[in-house]
């Protein structure tokens, strides 16, 4: 597996599928290995996909410095990326908190930015309120998982680390539109890639980051920016999306009909229709 040197001498991993120019690939979780993007229903055929493990995941190193694992600080390793590559500038998919990523480098590194793809993101930058995942949430109403997944949302937040494992697993149905074997079987790997130190670290300090700016920031963005959207995402919502898309100067939003928080497991076709015309060369 392909490795680099980060801006601080943490050796992070990336995995490469399919042909073409370059379209780095950054994982949400947030904590989690790249591998449960698999090869974006099949998107390598058009472009060669790095899938990155961010720091302290996969086969990425745990840093010595834990707050070096900070979604803000993150960053600054796609931007490394880039330079390992010795690209002028890169194109760019972050799904969830992996959009959350491929912002902060975006408003830090604005004239590194090709393209940029963020799949069903999370708003958190922007503030958002995501009042539209009740109602999501509330059209599954009649699946025999809903009740028990609902509480456990709603246990999750106070939730000692002793229970939390099992609570998320409770959840998992909400990710998807449909909870079928390939959503089980794809939920049951997305788990195993997880680590929680990554994931605490993802947000730690996060009250110190200045978001309003780092917003600011993402109206330099010159580059063409396309939201990826999907009407049954009850993690994300679709509202984030669409505040998400607003904050770029150039942004096109597409919504996947029928897709939750992982369109190219739930809607393949659907999802390809919408992400390639903006990432064939």
């Amino acid at each position: 597996m392909p490795r680099f040197t980060s801006y601080d001498g943490t050796a992070l991993a990336y995995s490469t599928v399919g042909d073409g120019s370059p379209l780095v690939c950054l994982p949400g979780g947030p904590g989690s290995a790249a591998a449960y993007l698999e090869d974006l229903a099949g998107l390598g055929e058009l472009r060669t996909l790095v899938l990155l493990d961010p720091r302290g995941t996969g086969h990425s190193e745990l840093p010595a410095d834990p707050s070096t694992l900070r979604f803000d600080r993150l960053a600054l390793d796609l931007e490394a990326l880039r330079q390992h590559l010795g690209l002028a500038a890169l194109d760019v998919l972050g799904h969830s908190a992996g959009a959350i990523t491929a912002q902060a480098w975006a408003s830090q590194y604005p004239d590194s930015v090709g393209r940029l793809v963020l799949v069903t993101p999370s708003d958190h930058l922007q503030g958002g309120t995501r009042e539209d995942i009740p109602g999501i949430r509330e059209t599954y109403a009649a699946e025999p998982w809903y009740a028990e997944a609902s509480e456990a949302v709603e246990l999750l937040a106070d939730a000692p680390p002793s229970q939390r494992a099992a609570l998320q697993r409770a959840i998992q149905p909400f990710f998807y539109s449909r909870w079928d074997d390939r959503a089980r079987q794809h939920a049951a790997g997305y788990e195993a890639l997880m680590s929680k130190r990554a994931q605490l670290g993802y947000i730690t300090g996060a009250d110190t980051v200045d978001l309003p700016a780092m917003v600011a920031g993402l109206k330099e963005v010159t580059a063409p920016v396309l939201v990826v959207a999907a009407p049954r995402d009850a993690m994300s919502g679709h509202l984030s999306a669409e505040l998400v898309a607003s904050s770029f100067p150039t942004s096109s939003l597409v919504s996947v009909a029928n897709a939750g928080h992982h369109p190219w497991i739930d809607e393949p076709v659907g999802f390809r229709a919408a992400v390639d015309p903006f990432v064939t060369l």
